[in-house]
């Protein structure tokens, strides 16, 4: 079979390492901080172009889509980890599961009722918009790096395959950051890296929420500014997941065709724009951090074991009446 080449997502492939490098070095060699943060867009739209090609994208050779974006521009999470995790999380009927999907920030009723005080307090933070900015991509990388190291430990050979071949791709972006461009390394991390987890939080704040309709637990972000652009389009998320091998720039028209249909599939769980999402939840919490619906007593068809003394709760409102964009 012939290759097949996507230009529109090569082309993007190429924007966004030249954008990213030709940012640092100025950043570095001629003190222009003020570009960094062009820097963590480029980063944040290399992590977008990794999950287009973890799809099947731009090529239909999986080996030359991992070469696109084989380098480790934000040195937190290796290609083929995000890769296997991801497609894991592509299992609709397991989503929001805090056990068996991999991209929850859920907790099971039983696991939050033996938090501490603190962690409690913590989590709850990290449900508001403006704490998954500052305090979300500390909480990731801790919670995902520990998860690794304790596989690695046990002896997992295809995670420390993973990870080795992750540090390969992390040579050359420490070479261009510190040896080309002079940058303190620290520096890079916490002016690039970590800002760069904190973008991708604003898309993936608002993705999902637990219901136990299935098509309701998936969001449509209509937004049509920079984000959805350096989001490649995935705020149209119920049209990537009904549709996960599609490109992403044949996303808008496929939504635009049926737009009636997927709002009626999720129970009208959509908004306007990111801004909408900030505005309404920059201080307020989304929902609860313990799953709502294992809140009452029955997930996926099976019971679910709550807390002594636990009440069990009413079913979330957006499976007996639609919409519902989130609680205090």
């Amino acid at each position: 079979m012939p290759t097949r080449f996507e230009w529109p997502t090569i082309g993007l492939v190429l924007l966004a390492h030249v954008v990213w490098a030709g940012t640092v070095y100025a950043a570095g060699v001629h003190g222009l901080w003020y570009l960094l943060p062009l820097a963590v867009l480029a980063a944040a739209l290399h992590s977008s172009l990794q999950h287009e090609c973890l799809h099947g994208h731009p090529t239909n050779d999986r080996y030359w889509n991992e070469a696109c974006v084989f380098l480790s521009l934000g040195l937190f999470c290796p290609y083929r980890r995000f890769r296997t995790l991801h497609l894991k999380h592509h299992d609709n009927e397991a989503l929001t599961d805090p056990y068996d999907d991999p991209e929850t920030y859920y907790m099971t009723p039983k696991d939050w009722s033996k938090a501490s005080w603190l962690w409690q307090r913590i989590r709850l933070v990290n449900n508001t918009q403006l704490g998954r900015l500052i305090i979300g991509p500390a909480l990731s990388i801790w919670g995902f790096w520990t998860s690794e190291l304790r596989l690695m430990l046990k002896g997992d050979t295809e995670v420390m395959s993973d990870w080795l071949l992750f540090l390969v791709g992390a040579v050359p972006v420490i070479w261009w950051v510190t040896w080309i461009s002079g940058l303190n390394p620290l520096l890079y991390f916490l002016a690039v890296c970590y800002p760069t987890i904190a973008v991708l939080s604003i898309r993936t704040f608002m993705e999902h929420q637990a219901r136990s309709e299935i098509d309701q637990r998936t969001i449509i972000n209509e937004d049509r500014g920079l984000l959805s652009l350096i989001f490649l389009k995935n705020n149209l998320h119920l049209v990537h997941h009904t549709y996960p091998a599609v490109a992403w720039y044949k996303l808008p028209g496929m939504y635009r065709a049926d737009r009636e249909s997927y709002l009626t599939r999720n129970g009208n769980y959509r908004v306007a724009s990111y801004w909408e999402v900030f505005r309404r939840y920059a201080l307020r919490r989304k929902e609860p951090v313990e799953h709502p619906v294992m809140a009452t007593g029955l997930w996926r068809g099976r019971s679910v074991e709550l807390p002594d003394g636990w009440t069990a709760a009413p079913r979330p409102e957006a499976d007996r009446s639609g919409p519902d964009l989130g609680r205090d």
